[in-house]
């Protein structure tokens, strides 16, 4: 699934011929009203792509009954679509790179003051990037945490996850809130912890 929308990763023109024809590879029989729903575009959008593909020879329309159309890639519109699937993950690898390395210099007040258990707080998709950082650091993940009581007793990436009582019982240094849509919500919560507890909070 490609990032077509977003408030800071706006999609690039390229971005959204790539969705398109990736969108096609999948299903050739998507309606241009189906293509505009699922890639968040207009349908004047979707039509004037799909004429300027037609007529780069990435797509051919082909009837299936008077009215509408089945949107087929041809041989050149499948190599141009993997190869811009290749120079898109690469994009995102690097970006995925700089994220972790967001994390550890975040981290790294931590490391210089010889902090390295770690309680990671949020079971998520964030979580799974943080985690990838600290895999080769010299931080030692101790807990992992979330409200979610669906969560609490699964493992995630290897860690069984916790609900956040376990604080009153568990030697930290740090806890990291890894949920960047609740930062404030969960420093909240932890502040009584940590008060008690003298771990610091740290956030993104």
């Amino acid at each position: 699934m490609l990032i077509t929308d977003g408030l800071y990763l706006k999609p690039s023109r390229s971005t959204r011929v790539l969705a398109i024809l990736d969108a096609l590879s999948r299903d050739s029989s998507l309606s241009q009203f189906e293509l505009g729903k699922q890639l968040n575009l207009s349908g004047a959008m979707v039509n004037q792509y799909l004429k300027q593909l037609q007529g780069n020879g990435l797509v051919e329309f082909l009837p299936v009954n008077g009215k509408s159309y089945r949107y087929a890639l041809t041989d050149q519109g499948q190599q141009s679509r993997r190869q811009m699937f290749s120079d898109y993950s690469s994009e995102t690898v690097r970006l995925y790179t700089t994220i972790k390395d967001f994390v550890l210099e975040k981290l790294e007040s931590l490391r210089e003051d010889g902090k390295r258990r770690l309680a990671l707080f949020g079971a998520a998709e964030t979580c799974e990037v943080v985690l990838s950082a600290l895999r080769d650091s010299e931080f030692q993940v101790v807990a992992l945490l979330d409200n979610n009581r669906r969560k609490q007793g699964q493992i995630f990436n290897g860690h069984v996850v916790s609900a956040p009582h376990v604080l009153d019982q568990v030697d930290c240094d740090a806890v990291v809130i890894t949920s960047f849509g609740k930062q404030t919500e969960i420093y909240e919560q932890l502040k009584p912890y940590s008060e008690k507890r003298g771990f610091q909070i740290v956030r993104f």
